[in-house]
């Protein structure tokens, strides 16, 4: 008798402390969902901020095309670990009333990345690191410490001296100086185009980085009516052609890489915007022959 009543007892006790259980692990669940949720919200808000029409989407999904974003002061980077790349590049410039940057920073290894690229990673190759989003307008309109994240490995990707020093330095030039104080306001995305089929580019790396075979660029005036010009430059250039040779349209862009850039925009919208190479109100003829700084 006094064995069953001794049961009956730690039953009764045992229960409250099982639905205790049940509560704190139901309170733990509301908890991860809202911080889950606010930081989902503060993150959309952030690539909001950054993007116009939504980051860079893919067509067709496949494991080439796996990537994640990185976020970054003033830059986001789809990332992807297999190809040891960017992806695509996407950052907004305006115009501000003093631009300036600060003293170059030093390359540095980003903790996010699978692979440990380092600094020191392409010495010898015969490839520059090359910036996606470049260094003096990150700098000149998100500031310092937008700046010294420019300077991490995430955002690099091999180019050809010729084309980093030359001819990309100077379309990065003609955006900041001469597109930026034009429109006030840009969006641009930048990134790599790899060849057709990834087993003929498989072993052409540097160390773990797969080189690309040419580069491009989009900028973009948001606008009710946008416009936009978009540039493919082969890692094979001389760097001092017109960078007017380089126009394709986004369509093209989109064809080469497999990315839908502007996944939010009207279709009708987008047809009229990616299907042609409209220079019009650029002036870019004005600038498309400026010699570069190097």
């Amino acid at each position: 008798m006094a064995l069953a009543r001794s049961r009956s007892r730690r039953r009764r006790t045992s229960l409250p402390r099982w639905r205790s259980r049940v509560r704190q692990f139901a309170v733990t669940l509301v908890f991860v969902a809202v911080g889950s949720g606010l930081w989902y919200a503060q993150e959309q808000e952030y690539r909001d901020q950054l993007s116009w029409m939504g980051v860079p989407a893919w067509e067709s999904p496949t494991p080439l095309s796996v990537h994640r974003v990185l976020r970054n002061d003033g830059f986001l980077v789809g990332w992807s670990d297999v190809r040891v790349n960017p992806l695509w590049v996407s950052y907004l410039l305006h115009e501000v009333e003093d631009p300036r940057a600060g003293p170059r920073s030093e390359f540095r290894q980003d903790w996010r990345t699978l692979w440990p690229i380092g600094a020191d990673s392409y010495f010898g190759s015969g490839y520059d690191r090359g910036h996606l989003a470049p260094n003096y307008a990150i700098a000149a309109v998100h500031g310092r410490r937008a700046q010294e994240q420019s300077f991490l490995m995430s955002n690099i990707s091999p180019q050809r001296p010729d084309l980093n020093r030359r001819l990309w330095q100077r379309l990065e030039e003609v955006v900041i100086d001469h597109f930026v104080p034009r429109f006030g306001v840009v969006q641009v995305i930048t990134g790599p185009i790899f060849p057709e089929r990834f087993l003929d580019n498989v072993t052409n790396r540097v160390g773990l980085v797969e080189v690309p075979e040419a580069f491009f660029k989009i900028v973009v005036v948001p606008a009710e009516t946008p416009r936009a010009l978009a540039f493919i430059m082969p890692q094979e250039v001389r760097g001092d052609e017109p960078l007017d040779d380089y126009l394709v349209s986004i369509d093209e862009v989109e064809a080469r890489t497999g990315l839908n850039f502007f996944p939010r925009l009207p279709e009708a919208v987008a047809e009229a915007l990616e299907g042609e190479v409209v220079a019009e109100g650029w002036a870019l003829e004005e600038v498309a022959r400026l010699p570069s700084r190097y």
